[in-house]
């Protein structure tokens, strides 16, 4: 009995102690249970040698002959590779062989403090990443920020991309329902609303969440505003040149992204004539995380199709995430 309680004491001790690091640093402990998921996943945690220096980036391959079918997945303004981590155990299993580096100046990959970390530095990032791992040609995908980077790579390296898949993606002149500072947060309201206008059914954060994601954006603050201004010039915007894109694409929307509005996404499958578009109901912007199943099979059915489906427009209803 001496023994059994001591056993209790050192559980409740610790199941203390537990809840006590989880209120000070939640975001550690949810980055830490991510990673040891990717483990358990058998997702690999890899470094690379490019020329903008050593880039983190997970790598998810299946356990199938030849490797499966090369993805490269580009994240979003202020995120960072293991985002992609539901879709990468996803595409993982449905024979996809997929890469998800850290974008430069975010995650683990290099951060020159004298980079403007415009659409255009962050492709040319992105093609010298694709050529140090050694893909001679590559089904490329993007969220946000990183659709934009996706489709530009698409449009002037044609040659080392096969299909395009964008989810939410920016890229194309819309007019905006919020200031810009809202990817500047000031206090835990201002994290609050951000995620509210990325994912309007989102249950609010408890404030000792919303004050360890206001820490942790002020420590990239520096290079989500260089990026953000960057895109505000307009420079690289693609409403002139999307209609040349030759190579296949998917867009995946959610339904209810107030972040980059369904809106926009039906103006990109109009200029692209080889497009599919297909929405999630009930998804918003962080569509690929909190609706993973069914973003992950949309993008599987269309990446394996032959002959490629073309020119329509699916709605993909509403199910547990």
């Amino acid at each position: 009995m001496r023994t059994l309680g001591r056993l209790l004491s050192i559980v409740i001790v610790l199941g203390i102690l537990l809840g006590v690091v989880f209120y000070l640093h939640p975001l550690g402990v949810m980055k830490q249970e991510t990673h040891f998921g990717l483990l358990l996943a058998r997702v690999q945690s890899n470094y690379v040698l490019t020329p903008e220096g050593r880039v983190h980036y997970y790598e998810a391959e299946p356990d199938i002959a030849g490797g499966g079918i090369p993805l490269v997945l580009i994240h979003g303004l202020g995120a960072r590779d293991e985002d992609w981590a539901p879709m990468l155990k996803r595409l993982k299993r449905a024979g996809f062989h997929v890469y998800a580096p850290d974008l430069l100046g975010y995650g683990r990959s290099p951060k020159p403090q004298n980079g403007d970390y415009s659409i255009a530095d962050e492709e040319k990032f992105i093609y010298d990443y694709i050529q140090a791992i050694g893909l001679q040609k590559t089904d490329l995908g993007g969220w946000s920020m990183g659709g934009w980077i996706a489709l530009k790579l698409a449009l002037d390296h044609p040659e080392v991309i096969d299909r395009v898949v964008v989810y939410d993606s920016a890229g194309l002149r819309f007019d905006l329902s919020y200031p810009t500072t809202i990817f500047h947060p000031q206090n835990i309201d201002d994290v609050q609303r951000l995620f509210a206008q990325m994912d309007p059914e989102m249950h609010p954060f408890s404030p000792f969440v919303r004050r360890d994601i206001l820490r942790a954006f002020q420590q990239k603050q520096w290079v989500v505003d260089r990026s953000v201004a960057s895109m505000l010039t307009g420079r690289d915007l693609l409403d002139s040149q999307l209609a040349s894109l030759s190579e296949p694409l998917l867009i995946v929307w959610g339904s209810e992204d107030k972040l980059i509005p369904v809106s926009v996404a039906e103006r990109m499958h109009g200029l692209v004539p080889n497009s599919e578009l297909d929405i999630l109901e009930g998804c918003g912007h962080l569509a690929p995380g909190l609706c993973s199943r069914r973003a992950a099979q949309a993008t599987a059915d269309f990446l394996k199709a032959n002959p490629l489906p073309s020119g329509s427009v699916r709605t993909l209803r509403q199910m547990s995430r």
